[in-house]
C-alpha cells in the first residue's frame, strides 16, 4: 500500500485525477493525504468533492481555508468572494451529505506508523505536537458539535495575534483556526502576521516564515502542509510545502510518504484558471 500526499486541489478536478494516473494510485490499496483545500476557485470543486468523499478511508483530509469558508457560505449564508466557485456545490442534490462530511473532517493528521504530521498552513513557535493535537481536538469538536453554526458566525478576523493558554471562547477558536488554516508569517516571538501573503524573497521587517522560527517546538515533526502556492514545493527544516499553485498555473505536488526509504516527489503542470492580482 503507498501513501501520497498531495497540495492543495481547490476544484481542479481533472489535473487531480491526472496527477495520480501518473503516480499509479490504485484507489483500492493506496492511500491518498490531503492537506486541505479541495475547494473553490478552480472549475469543479462538487466533482473533487465527490470523488474524494468516495474513497472512503482511502482517503484523509485535513482542513483548509477554502473548505471552512465554503461552510461558512453554506451553513450562515456568509458572503461570497467574487472568485469564488461554490455554486454547483450549494445547489447539488447531494449538497448536505458533503457538507456533512466535510464538517466532520481534522485539523490535524499525526501517523506514527509514517513517522508525519499533516495540516493546512501553520504551527506557531509555541506549540509542541502534544499541544497543537490538543487544539485540534478542541476546534474539531466545536465543528462537528451543536454549536458549528455560531461558530462560522465568529470566524472571520484577524485577531487574537498572540497566543496563551488563556485565550478563553472566540478568541481562543479563532487563533486556533487561523493557524491551522491560515498561518504563513510570524515573529519569532510567535505573533500572526497573517496579512502577510508574498513568497520568502522580500519578507516583512520581522517577518519570519513560521518553518523558520528558531527554536519552534516542533522543529523535531516532519510535518507536511499546503496553503502557500507562493513558495511552491518546498523541503527544509523537516517540512514539506506542497501547494504547487495548480489554479495559478504552476503545478500539482504529490508526495509518496515514507518512513524509512527516500520521499518521491510526483508533479504535473497546469495550465491554471487564475492570474495573480
Amino acid at each position: 500500500m503507498a501513501t501520497y500526499a498531495i497540495g492543495d486541489i481547490q476544484g481542479c478536478y481533472d489535473e487531480l485525477r491526472h496527477l495520480l494516473d501518473k503516480a499509479g494510485f490504485d484507489p483500492t490499496k493506496d492511500q491518498l493525504w490531503c492537506v486541505g483545500d479541495l475547494v473553490n476557485r478552480g472549475p469543479n470543486s462538487l466533482a473533487v468533492l465527490r470523488w474524494i468523499k468516495g474513497l472512503g478511508e482511502r482517503a484523509l483530509v485535513v482542513l483548509g481555508n477554502h473548505d471552512l469558508h465554503l461552510l461558512a457560505v453554506a451553513l450562515t449564508g456568509a458572503r461570497p468572494s467574487k472568485k469564488d466557485t461554490l455554486d454547483a456545490i450549494l445547489k447539488a442534490p447531494d449538497r448536505d451529505e458533503l457538507l456533512h462530511w466535510l464538517r466532520h473532517r481534522p485539523l490535524l493528521h499525526h501517523s506514527e506508523h509514517k513517522g508525519f504530521t499533516m495540516i493546512h498552513a501553520g504551527l506557531p513557535p509555541q506549540w509542541d505536537l502534544a499541544q497543537a493535537q490538543a487544539c485540534a481536538n478542541e476546534l474539531e469538536a466545536v465543528l462537528q458539535g451543536p454549536e458549528h453554526i455560531a461558530f462560522f458566525q465568529q470566524m472571520y478576523a484577524n485577531e487574537p495575534r498572540h497566543w496563551s493558554p488563556a485565550l478563553v471562547g472566540m478568541d481562543r477558536l479563532r487563533f486556533i483556526t487561523n493557524c491551522f488554516t491560515r498561518l504563513r508569517w510570524c515573529t519569532a516571538e510567535g505573533e500572526l502576521l497573517l496579512k502577510e501573503k508574498g513568497g520568502l524573497e522580500q519578507p516583512a521587517p520581522g517577518a519570519l516564515p513560521w518553518f523558520r522560527v528558531p527554536d519552534r517546538r516542533t522543529c523535531a515533526e516532519r510535518i507536511l502542509f499546503g496553503h502557500w502556492s507562493t513558495i511552491g514545493f518546498l523541503a527544509e527544516n523537516n517540512c514539506w510545502a506542497l501547494d504547487s499553485g495548480c489554479l495559478w498555473g504552476g503545478r500539482l505536488s504529490a508526495l509518496r510518504v515514507r518512513r524509512k526509504k527516500p520521499l518521491k516527489l510526483i508533479e504535473i503542470d497546469c495550465a491554471g484558471y487564475l492570474t495573480p492580482g
